[in-house]
């Protein structure tokens, strides 16, 4: 641990959160860290990172793979860096003071996203005539 730097705010010093942690889909000895029955059925990472974002959190997204992930798929590429303290070692926000906390709130909230709600419903009709329409363009061209 020599390598890491005192300061919290140091990309190198936020905690980080793969996809499969919170994934419901799998089992705690393939990587999940929460319980199923608060997990998220296959959470990407822009999902992840979308979710804190927009609850004010420093974020950024690297291109790793957790080693228990055994599909290569792009989709399942990607690990988020969260900060959570400051230079001095106070929290960035009072309601995320662990890391099991921040994986909570992202499967709390991923459900309630517009990709995740437009799935079902007149919502995805509308998606797919919009993305007709900029397929049949490509072609013309």
């Amino acid at each position: 641990m020599a390598h890491l730097t005192e300061n919290h705010a140091d990309k190198e010093r936020f905690i980080c959160i793969y996809p499969i942690y919170v994934n419901s889909k799998k089992t705690l000895a393939e990587g999940r860290r929460i319980p199923t029955e608060k997990a998220v059925e296959n959470p990407s990472c822009a999902e992840i990172r979308d979710v804190l974002t927009a609850a004010g959190m420093n974020v950024y997204v690297e291109n790793k793979m957790h080693p228990r992930e055994w599909n290569r798929d792009v989709q399942f590429r990607g690990r988020v860096r969260v900060q959570v303290k400051q230079e001095d070692g106070s929290l960035c926000h009072d309601k995320f003071s662990s890391r099991k906390e921040v994986m909570f709130y992202a499967a709390e909230m991923i459900p309630k996203l517009k990709t995740r709600t437009q799935k079902s419903g007149a919502g995805d009709t509308s998606s797919q005539q919009g993305e007709g329409g900029k397929k049949s363009k490509k072609k013309k061209k």
